[in-house]
């Protein structure tokens, strides 16, 4: 595998074998398209062509160059495989609270378990346990049956995506991480033929430095995105072949889960003791919860979930997860241990009526890219890598039998995901998650999982389904309608600061670069951002990249801290106006997650 240094140093590249809404005023939405736009590309520049390109080396995407290089053993064929890569290595961007359910793993690498160096099986789940915090009280709750763990594993998803790009690599598959899928190529019939990574060495200015290096256009028989969760070009291909319309899927909505690996006291740890909590700190109509995940060799994955769909301007996830560490029951057990790392990222939580089209011409969306989390289990990495698993099967048929020329039809990949064990496990709770917003909150939506969960099976199973009728961004509230919220200061040894937490992420980026966020319209932010919402990006983001100060004319304005990004995805998801753009910056850039 390429280290980061030689994909982002000497080695040149040539050696490289905002939906718009309705709500939103018109002017934004051709800002939005002029901005979509730029992210196609038909230009002709240095290239190379591979059978199957996957962008994102995370569990569905190399599940699927894994699946594909199998296939071409079993099948005879010499087809070629790349995946690309955003962060430095493999792994480096790969954040999730995780107790891993097998079932994908089992059928795609049996012998798993047999593999000294599988990171997987170093930890089983031992017990589990569900509680409803009070300010002071933890009271133990019954588990939902979707929470069962025996079988599971409790693992680190970023060592176990290593492993995986190393599978892949020994069964021949290219894997290029410090690569960042910047556009989309585009064939003469409108198809999807590749993409094209981001030019290096370009400055804050646009203009280019001495060491700047164009892009290439990698091109392929089918494009697979495996970009996770609210990927940029995954995001524009649903919007350029209209695939949420096609399937009639409801609005995708999200959450943002914030997460620290902790080095605990021996007396404390409980090898495989899963704990799920709800309630405080967060309010009764606020979805979200907390995790307590005891892994190998002491150390223990902690986070708090919050449902992006709040009204609260004031609400900042990253306080909220440092209060939720002052509860007793979380500060007991971090007494005299170490906070090793930090992060944050998006999570997708719509569920199977959230589930758009996934083929488009040349192409398909694999794993989080188009939403396969199962919210009531806390798992999606068995969806997200069988969704790869699928696709690769779809890809490998239709690259062997469909004629060269024409965009390849990968529709064949819908149809065994909407038959697969993916679309019963999805569809039977589909209505848990949309329940916590009908009006009763944290209480109403417990009630309703309860009733779901034990009563509303087999025969009984329901004929209706939930939805959710708005995007995320359209359930945020003026902030006249709330009280600013007071948060304790950090005490520094159980809750920090942001920057104290941004080092443990290890996250930094190039400076004189153009920035990767970008706003549709430069005025908005102290338009109506700041007056109408009191700056909520100064919030929700959990990186402090966002922030209102004081200019030459004494004014508040909007400064974009764009080296801080942890690639989360916030700001694109939970911008009230829909004015913030989520693009890749170089490749290579964010975040440096090794235990996540």
């Amino acid at each position: 595998m390429m280290a980061a240094w030689v994909s982002r140093g000497s080695w040149p590249l040539s050696r490289l074998a905002c939906t718009a809404t309705a709500r939103m005023p018109g002017f934004l939405r051709r800002l939005a398209t002029a901005a979509d736009e730029e992210m196609g590309t038909t230009d002709k520049r240095e290239s190379m062509h591979f059978d199957l390109l996957v962008v994102g080396a995370g569990p569905s995407g190399l599940a699927a160059a894994i699946r594909f290089k199998q296939l071409c053993k079993e099948k005879g064929e010499d087809l070629s495989v790349c995946v690309i890569e955003k962060g430095a290595e493999v792994g480096a961007h790969i954040l999730s609270g995780n107790v891993l359910q097998p079932t994908a793993l089992d059928e795609l690498l049996p012998g798993w378990r047999e593999d000294p160096d599988c990171p997987i099986h170093r930890q089983p789940a031992t017990a589990s346990r569900f509680y409803y915090l009070t300010r002071r009280a933890a009271l133990r709750m019954p588990n939902p049956p979707q929470m069962g763990h025996k079988g599971n594993y409790v693992i680190s998803l970023s060592e176990a995506v290593r492993w995986l790009g190393r599978k892949a690599e020994e069964l021949g598959v290219e894997v290029f991480p410090g690569f960042a899928g910047a556009r989309l190529v585009y064939d003469a019939g409108g198809g999807v033929h590749g993409v094209q990574t981001n030019d290096f060495g370009v400055a804050k200015d646009g203009r280019r430095k001495e060491s700047f290096q164009l892009g290439m256009a990698l091109t392929a028989r089918a494009t697979l995105l495996a970009e996770g969760c609210r990927g940029s070009l995954s995001q524009r291909v649903m919007r350029r072949y209209g695939l949420r319309d096609k399937a009639g899927a409801q609005p995708q909505t999200y959450a943002l889960g914030l997460k620290e690996v902790w080095q605990v006291a021996p007396e404390k740890h409980k090898p495989g003791l899963v704990v799920h909590t709800v309630g405080w700190p967060l309010p009764w109509n606020v979805y979200g919860g907390s995790f307590i995940y005891h892994m190998a060799d002491n150390r223990v994955a902690l986070g708090l979930v919050v449902a992006l769909d709040y009204a609260d301007p004031y609400l900042s996830p990253f306080q909220e997860f440092q209060q939720w560490k002052r509860h007793p029951l979380v500060a007991r057990l971090l007494e005299g241990g170490q906070c090793l790392q930090y992060g944050a990222r998006t999570l997708n939580e719509g569920g199977w009526q959230s589930i758009p089209a996934l083929a488009f011409p040349g192409g398909a969306l694999v794993g989080d890219a188009a939403g396969f989390l199962n919210v009531p289990k806390i798992k999606g990495t068995h969806t997200a890598m069988k969704s790869g698993m699928l696709a690769a099967e779809a890809a490998f048929g239709a690259i062997t039998s469909q004629p060269a020329g024409r965009p390849l039809d990968l529709s064949a990949y819908e149809s065994s995901l909407r038959n697969s064990w993916v679309e019963t496990e999805l569809h039977r709770e589909r209505n848990i998650r949309p329940s916590f917003g009908l009006g009763a909150g944290l209480y109403g939506g417990l009630a309703y999982s309860a009733l779901d969960a034990y009563l509303l099976r087999g025969p009984l199973q329901p004929r209706w389904t939930f939805r959710h009728r708005f995007a995320d961004h359209e359930k945020l509230r003026p902030a006249a309608e709330f009280k600013p919220r007071e948060y304790p200061k950090p005490d520094g040894v159980t809750t920090f600061d942001l920057s104290t937490s941004l080092f443990r992420s290890q996250t930094n980026h190039e400076h004189d670069q153009p920035s990767h966020l970008r706003l549709l319209n430069p005025k908005i932010p102290e338009a109506l951002n700041l007056p109408v919402y009191a700056g909520p990006e100064a919030r929700y983001c959990p990186a402090g990249v966002y922030e209102y100060v004081a200019g030459e004319d004494g004014k508040q304005h909007l400064q974009i801290n764009a080296q801080n990004c942890l690639h989360c995805k916030a700001c694109d998801i939970k911008d009230p106006s829909q004015n913030i753009r989520w693009t890749v910056p170089e490749g290579g850039g964010g975040p440096e997650y090794s235990m996540m």
